[in-house]
């Protein structure tokens, strides 16, 4: 799949333990049918086959719905399943490696928390940055803070485009606005809601004035 800066309007991240009533393939399509233009596929206590047969499940709906799907960290599972991307963080294979590695075809996500790590990034081959934690984070407790002048900052630093990610809610997401980003991913706002199609409904309208 092509990429542009208009699929990380609204990226979701799945989560395992966030709902334990549906399957992950109802809870993605109610986060796609509820406007979530990514998906970034996380499971951390899962083994790489796992995660693989996980991903062939999801890819076809993903593509459905228009949306590319992004493995979490691990460039060989993306290849081997023929994800469309996946992001890395700052431990991870670095960018210039997976490029080298796998050529053109994958999207290519990276997380930054300086500019100096946007332009590495950019310079390296990524599609875009992931930035964060721009508000305190129920999934990782001990990320780093990001302000808002940081946040305007790394983004101005470099020409791809960036994603806030980090505690974003419908409630505290308009405070980005004007930090020149491309979008927002969320974990619990859309897949620990109630409502999960409602909730991405109302990020993705939210976003849309954000990034408008």
């Amino acid at each position: 799949m092509t990429f542009s800066k208009e699929q990380l309007l609204l990226y979701a991240i799945t989560d395992e333990f966030a709902n334990q009533r549906l399957s992950l393939f109802e809870q993605v399509e109610y986060a796609l049918s509820g406007g979530a233009t990514m998906i970034q596929l996380r499971a951390k206590t899962l083994s790489a086959d796992d995660i693989a047969a996980k991903a062939k499940e999801l890819l076809p709906l993903c593509h459905k719905y228009g949306a590319a799907l992004i493995i979490n960290d691990d460039p060989f599972i993306a290849a081997k399943c023929g994800a469309d991307g996946v992001h890395v963080g700052l431990t991870d294979m670095p960018v210039r490696e997976i490029r080298e590695r796998f050529g053109s075809g994958l999207i290519v996500g990276a997380t930054a928390k300086t500019a100096v790590q946007a332009k590495t990034a950019e310079e390296q081959g990524a599609d875009y940055i992931g930035v964060g934690a721009v508000f305190p984070s129920p999934t990782k407790n001990n990320a780093i803070r990001i302000t808002a002048q940081q946040l305007r900052e790394i983004t101005a630093s470099v020409d791809i485009p960036a994603v806030a990610i980090g505690g974003i809610t419908a409630q505290n997401a308009l405070m980005l606005k004007g930090c020149g980003i491309s979008g927002i991913a969320v974990v619990s706002a859309v897949f620990g809601a109630p409502d999960i199609k409602a909730a991405a409904d109302e990020l993705n309208k939210t976003a849309r004035e954000i990034v408008g």
